[in-house]
């Protein structure tokens, strides 16, 4: 029979219920296998067909969630066998509504989270990879991962909870309650009152704590590390007239598998003489590396294959500065980054106003030429090319 009864349950219940829990006992142990492997060029391909197949099965688990939660709405729901048990149904109702909110938060949350990113393991479907309404976004990333981490500790209790009382009702007490599930066999009696209304209640209740805990703690700490002391300024020599930068940002934008993924430098800073007359000068910038931000990825590219950042805290850029045409400047020189100096130019445009300069500019770097990456001999995984864009504001001195 497909319907549910008062005292079992019907075709469809038992097939929502048991191809969830399987997609999503598959889908937890791709993601501690993922967690746990290490971030490396061998590891790479491997880790984007793991994820990807995370990423999907959760997908795959939303929709049969919510399909779910609709049958359940159009079907009687089987009365407790146990009602003189109040405590127990209690905390078994609590338990089943906790898992209803886990299987929809769980998925949501990582899909948002995947949305908000870009660059690794994809979907496998044809439909996109975004969402409405999240933007690519690196704290909409950051808190989307919160909550779903969060959700997978709550999954982790709930499920066990949830196995050692089907192991009760059918080891030691045989009293159906597995079975009805598992076959479809009657178990109860027809009439038996439900749990009250406080158990769906208590769980929304929690659900809320959970999802609202990484808008606060994680939060405040994401602000702090964005908001780190800013680096002793570096002094430079010139009889030319020195102006000393207000603002800016200093980004990179790197592909990965595909896609491009950019990236920030919280802490920098750039020591500029300038002749506004002859249009010749001379900049260092001095750039802090264990400040990047480069998404998911943050952890490994500041790993050893990459900026190294244990080692090389800092890199540094010298150049000298000519004026080409109107508004049209470049910086040519040297950039020392992880031990490695090599020969850069910046092309950028500078406008005046008075004592204030605007300037904004980019260069294409390869990665390969600082040796960084060498185990990614390809680019189907991460790119040659850097992409360095830098703007900011001065005021003569």
């Amino acid at each position: 029979m497909l319907s549910n009864t008062a005292t079992r349950y019907g075709a469809a219940a038992r097939f929502f219920h048991w191809s969830i829990a399987l997609l999503i006992l598959a889908d937890i142990a791709l993601g501690l296998i993922g967690e746990n492997t290490p971030r490396t060029a061998e590891t790479a391909e491997r880790l984007q067909t793991l994820y990807s197949v995370h990423k999907t099965i959760g997908v795959t688990v939303l929709g049969l969630a919510v399909l779910r939660i609709l049958w359940a709405f159009v079907q009687p729901k089987p009365v407790p066998v146990h009602p003189e048990r109040k405590a127990e149904t209690m905390l078994a109702e609590v338990i089943h509504w906790m898992l209803y909110g886990a299987i929809l938060i769980m998925p949501l949350s990582g899909w948002v989270m995947h949305a908000a990113e870009s660059g690794f393991a994809p979907i496998l479907w044809p439909f996109g990879q975004t969402l409405p309404f999240v933007p690519k976004s690196e704290d909409v990333a950051h808190m989307a991962g919160a909550v779903h981490g969060l959700s997978a500790w709550v999954i982790y209790i709930t499920v066990a909870l949830h196995i050692l009382g089907a192991l009760k009702h059918a080891v030691i007490e045989k009293d159906g309650v597995l079975s009805r599930m598992l076959r479809g066999t009657e178990a109860g009696v027809e009439g038996a009152p439900h749990a009250s209304a406080l158990p769906p209640v208590l769980a929304a209740v929690l659900w809320i704590a959970v999802v609202a805990f990484p808008f606060v703690a994680p939060l405040e700490q994401h602000e702090e590390v964005a908001s780190a002391a800013p680096m002793e300024q570096a002094e430079i020599t010139s009889e030319l007239p020195v102006w000393e930068v207000e603002q800016g940002g200093l980004t990179i934008t790197v592909t990965q598998m595909g896609a491009p993924v950019e990236g920030s430098f919280a802490n920098w800073n750039a020591a500029i003489a300038y002749d506004d007359e002859t249009g010749a000068g001379e900049v260092t910038v001095t750039i802090d590396t264990t400040s990047l931000s480069l998404g998911t990825v943050t952890q490994q590219a500041q790993g050893p294959e990459f900026f190294d950042t244990e080692t090389y805290a800092t890199a540094t850029f010298t150049g000298e500065i000519t004026r080409l045409e109107g508004t049209s400047h470049e910086a040519a020189g040297t950039l020392t980054l992880v031990g490695q100096t090599v020969p850069v130019t910046l092309a950028f445009d500078l406008t005046l106003d008075g004592d204030r300069a605007t300037m904004s500019g980019t260069t294409a770097l390869d990665r390969r030429d600082f040796g960084m990456g060498a185990g990614y001999e390809d680019e189907g995984t991460v790119g040659f090319g850097v992409e360095v864009a830098t703007e900011l504001t001065a005021v003569r001195q």
